[in-house]
């Protein structure tokens, strides 16, 4: 009986450690099992949170290329606006300067002083005068007046025909080799460059100032 009392309770004793080492076993495997999901939902965890990063700044790309090409659309809108103003003006002048030469009071001392200045400029002491057709019956009856004030020494006389040009007048010596063009169309050519600047200056003044620009 003391035999069979010590088989049975090597027995029991090797069940009871058996299933202490069981559940040692299945608790470690809990802990293993917890261990790998916690890990895979961190690895997740920061997956998710670099794709919603990369999204983030690819989205933050995508907007800054949009607003760059809105703005780039808008820059070429106003520079066409701005172009167009500026050609408004430009085909306005021919109206205005029409405008302006119907104004005697202004119109002839304003060829007076385009004489006097073209004179100076001249050597020679033969000169002609060349304006337009209606200017030039209107000169027929006061010429005189017109030239009188300027330098004595030198004839200036009034071509026999007019010229093709809207106003203003064309000085040349009496060979016709050297001439000075202060018609309205020469000097519009000539001063291409200086009214798109001062047409701009007048147009955009205010945008210039603001931006501490020089047209």
């Amino acid at each position: 009986m003391a035999e069979e009392q010590l088989v049975s309770d090597l027995e029991q004793a090797l069940l009871e450690r058996a299933e202490k080492l069981a559940q040692e076993y299945r608790d470690r495997a809990r802990r293993a099992r917890q261990h790998i999901l916690e890990d895979a939902q961190e690895r997740l965890r920061i997956r998710e949170q670099n794709e919603v990063l990369a999204a983030q700044a690819e989205a933050e790309r995508y907007y800054r290329r949009q607003i760059q090409a809105s703005e780039l659309r808008l820059k070429s809108d106003l520079d066409k606006l701005r172009w167009r103003l500026i050609q408004s003006v430009l085909q306005a002048l021919p109206q205005r300067l029409q405008q302006f030469r119907q104004d005697p009071d202004s119109y002839w001392p304003f060829m007076k002083s385009l004489l006097k200045g073209s004179v100076a400029a001249m050597e020679d002491d033969d000169l002609v005068v060349e304006v337009n057709a209606e200017d030039r019956e209107y000169l027929q009856a006061h010429w005189e007046d017109f030239v009188s004030g300027l330098d004595a020494d030198r004839k200036i006389r009034l071509a026999d025909t007019p010229c093709q040009c809207s106003g203003g007048l064309v000085l040349r010596d009496a060979a016709n080799r050297v001439r000075i063009d202060n018609s309205f169309e020469g000097r519009l050519e000539r001063l291409d460059d200086r009214l798109l600047q001062v047409i701009t200056e007048r147009l955009f003044a205010a945008e210039i100032s603001q931006r501490g620009m020089t047209p």
